[in-house]
């Protein structure tokens, strides 16, 4: 039975398990997705989600509580303008898990963690991607020629 069993310690010590949380929290809002195996994503899957809803009221006492679950200052600005801003109307459910797989190595299941609005890059995404890199690249090389007549 799971009685007063409130969480999976994943046979970690506290710290350990702190720090793994807050890195794979960051990751995951920084990112959009990540790939770990299923025990440890149904753990941080608790967390990001308590963050999020956190940081869909924004006040000086969530910041604090947020940024110290994070340890990029960047992220956390990114969860209170950005991501909370994309959930606003949604109740809860914000992540998803997709399952690839078990490892090779330890047959230890896998799978993505992700954000429920997270959007894949798309051949039409990559191709104006590279358009627009290639228009910069003209770009700078037409001033940096102008730059070497004027001199």
């Amino acid at each position: 039975m799971k009685h007063r069993r409130g969480f999976n310690p994943l046979e970690r010590t506290s710290a350990h398990r702190k720090a793994l949380h807050r890195s794979m929290v960051t990751s995951l809002f920084r990112y959009g997705r990540i790939r770990t195996t299923k025990a440890k994503a149904l753990a941080i899957r608790r967390s990001a989600e308590k963050l999020i809803t956190r940081a869909k009221v924004d006040s000086v006492h969530n910041r604090r509580i947020v940024s110290s679950r994070l340890y990029d200052e960047g992220v956390a600005a990114k969860l209170f303008n950005d991501i909370a801003q994309r959930m606003k109307d949604r109740p809860g459910g914000y992540t998803r898990i997709i399952k690839l797989g078990e490892r090779a190595g330890d047959a230890a299941e896998v799978v993505i963690l992700e954000l429920v609005d997270y959007k894949l890059d798309t051949e039409t995404d990559k191709k104006a991607k590279k358009e627009a890199k290639a228009k910069t690249k003209a770009g700078n090389k037409k001033t940096a020629e102008a730059g070497a007549e004027s001199k």
